[in-house]
């Protein structure tokens, strides 16, 4: 089972998290036969947005998406609070020899991070970043340190089988141990892509922190899962109205939709149309995703 999970070097005043995701990956791979440059991204966002979202106290969804414009368009994962993940990108062939995130998103492309609420448990949050950097680590450290106040570094890693992450942020406040967190920076860095992707938790820190008092504590279980549903495709024709769904349904015969995010296919035909339309369902009209 996929896990995420935390630690404290408490001399140090550092937190820490790793993630390590398998079954996942293997589940957001088989929904498109992505490029190479565009597995990578995807691949470092998954990781990077399981991180995130585990270092954020909500209930509901955290949505980082990166717009840009050649060659790729669109990179999108969500993450939400009870652990499932999902994950999409858009792109066209045109790639160049330069992988570098400005290279993939263009030079004006950006990050938003959105915290969606569950109802009536807070408010949306939003915050854009800039594509400062040659790695999308780069990007993440410079939007805490700049957005967060936080010195943070993160290691990213993505293989065919798997994708790992690792992160950690000098909490605030005062410590006895000035140059804590400068040793498990350095320390943090010497991790290699092998060594993220093959060992466990508890083997990897050992490595890296083996002189450090730390504290692991459980992980917790990432899986992915896409929240579309029949239920949310037939509130999306009830946004639309009755003569435009029934204009479409004429004009093509049946309505067609396919979820970005697992592929998932839905049809609605003149039967279906007509139960809709007759329930006059009132779960909201959100998109099929």
């Amino acid at each position: 089972m996929d896990k995420i999970y935390r630690f404290l070097i408490d001399d140090a005043n550092v937190r820490g998290e790793w993630v390590q995701l398998e079954e996942t990956w293997k589940t957001l791979k088989a929904c498109a036969e992505y490029p190479a440059p565009v597995q990578q991204m995807l691949g470092e966002s998954l990781a990077a947005v399981s991180l995130l979202a585990a270092t954020i106290k909500y209930k509901g969804t955290l949505v980082f998406q990166i717009s840009g414009g050649h060659p790729i368009s669109m990179l999108v994962v969500q993450a939400s609070s009870d652990g499932k993940l999902r994950g999409m990108a858009r792109w066209k062939d045109d790639f160049t020899k330069d992988e570098s995130i400005n290279g993939l998103f263009g030079e004006n492309g950006r990050i938003v991070i959105t915290v969606e609420p569950e109802e009536g448990k807070g408010e949306r949050y939003q915050s854009i970043v800039n594509l400062d950097g040659e790695t999308l680590s780069d990007c993440l450290e410079a939007y805490f340190e700049q957005s967060e106040q936080l010195k943070t570094r993160l290691e990213l890693a993505v293989g065919e089988t798997s994708v790992s992450g690792l992160l950690v942020q000098r909490l605030p406040g005062s410590v006895e141990d000035k140059d804590g967190w400068n040793r498990v920076k350095m320390l943090t860095e010497t991790v290699t892509t092998e060594e993220l992707l093959t060992l466990d938790v508890e083997t990897m820190l050992h490595r890296l922190f083996h002189e450090e008092t730390l504290r692991l504590f459980d992980g917790e279980p990432l899986r992915f899962e896409c929240s579309c549903s029949q239920l949310k495709v037939d509130n999306m024709l009830l946004g639309l109205g009755r003569e435009e769904a029934e204009d479409t349904l004429k004009t093509q015969g049946k309505i067609e939709v396919d979820c970005d995010f697992c592929n998932a296919h839905y049809v609605v035909d003149e039967i279906d149309l007509e139960r809709i339309f007759s329930e006059g369902l009132i779960a909201g009209n959100d998109s099929v995703h």
